[in-house]
């Protein structure tokens, strides 16, 4: 199969998804198959004590298509914080916020199932809070200007409405990237609500390494991303806030043109972790943010040398081994959600050889300005589905 890597880009107050000339092919060729983080995060294992029922996952982005098959049932009635921009019908709207909600919550389609996308957890519903437009959207300038305070406030009402998972892949890992206070107070305010908050690490580990928020504020689930062999994916930004590794590099992602695409990015990785937060939550309710954080931290796989790193956190997120942990856990302790320091915690590690085994967006709204899922694409073998509902539904 030949495949063309191109940048896709969620901008602040914009997002962009750059896709490679279309080709078709049956689902059953490989999009399933080639869902290799389903096995890496042993999904089968987890699903045998849920599959997300009972969870809502706000997914803070570029909308979300609700009408996708692979997603109808799924998706509740959201919040658009930009109130301008692209819409239903036109290409760059909901393609970033689409893929990510495939990745927590897509159910497939068709006979079985067995076609199209399967999420980490496939009976979770969707919140879609738009914070942020498409970076092809011709608003996107206006957004920058006039909508920078979206993202705290959809932090802040996903928390008032039902979430118990907040994704954020999206993010600033720019040079003159810096902690917003609204921002800030909004991820607080929400941790507090009880409300696990996940976010991309950046995607700046081949430009520097620069802090990336929201992902740096204090309680975030910070994830890194790794390849399909378990190494720490190049672009992936290693920072002391780096708390579980995740499937980053060659992830097959839903769109709204009924297509299939291979993307990468921290972007994806956030994803994998808040559909694997909201099984933990699905099964044990009472746990609360700290505690869940904790939880990951304690049960990731393949631990860098000495129980954790920046380019991989303490290892490669295991929902399965999170479940049975969680499961043994006595009356747990409530741990803070701060760092050593208020944003800088004890700093970057003293090395960086780590790429061994085991081991997308831009400028968020918020002020913020440059790529965190800059999940560059590749057009999937894309098969065209069953016009948006037909042959899909909940599971």
């Amino acid at each position: 199969m030949t495949r063309t890597r191109r940048p896709l880009v969620a901008a602040a107050l914009a997002a962009a998804l750059a896709l490679a000339p279309a080709t078709t092919a049956h689902a059953d060729d490989g999009i399933r198959a080639q869902q290799w983080a389903l096995d890496t995060m042993r999904t089968g294992e987890a699903w045998q004590a849920t599959r997300g029922a009972g969870i809502t996952v706000a997914v803070l982005d570029t909308g979300v298509d609700g009408r996708h098959p692979d997603l109808v049932g799924n998706v509740l009635e959201g919040k658009d914080m930009v109130g301008f921009g692209a819409r239903r019908g036109d290409r760059p709207w909901a393609r970033h916020g689409t893929a990510m909600a495939g990745i927590i919550a897509g159910h497939g389609h068709g006979v079985g199932r067995g076609d199209g996308v399967l999420g980490i957890a496939p009976e979770a519903k969707i919140l879609p809070v738009r914070v942020i437009l498409e970076d092809g959207d011709p608003a996107r300038k206006k957004a920058r200007n006039t909508r920078g305070n979206a993202l705290a406030e959809g932090i802040r009402w996903a928390a008032d409405h039902g979430a118990d998972v907040i994704n954020l892949s999206l993010g600033d890992d720019s040079k003159s990237a810096h902690p917003e206070p609204a921002e800030d107070a909004a991820v607080q305010y929400a941790l507090k609500k009880g409300v696990a908050v996940v976010a991309s690490a950046g995607n700046g580990g081949e430009r520097g390494d620069h802090i990336s928020y929201p992902a740096a504020y204090p309680g975030v689930i910070a994830a890194t991303a790794v390849d399909e062999n378990g190494a720490r994916a190049s672009f992936s930004t290693r920072r002391w806030y780096a708390t579980v590794a995740a499937p980053g590099d060659d992830i097959v992602i839903a769109d709204p043109d009924r297509k299939y695409y291979e993307g990468w990015g921290t972007s994806a990785a956030s994803a994998f972790v808040s559909g694997a937060v909201a099984l933990i939550r699905a099964a044990h309710p009472r746990l609360t943010p700290a505690q869940i954080k904790q939880l990951l931290e304690d049960t990731a796989r393949d631990a860098p040398p000495g129980g954790r790193d920046d380019s991989r956190g303490f290892g490669l997120i295991d929902p399965a081994a999170a479940l049975d942990r969680a499961g043994r856990l006595k009356k747990a302790e409530p741990a803070a959600a701060v760092y050593g320091e208020r944003y800088f915690g004890r700093g970057p590690d003293a090395r960086r050889g780590d790429d061994g085994p085991a081991g997308w967006i831009g400028p968020v709204a918020g002020g913020l300005g440059v790529v965190l899922l800059a999940a560059a694409v590749s057009l999937w073998r894309g098969r065209r589905i069953p016009p948006e509902g037909r042959g899909a539904g909940p599971l």
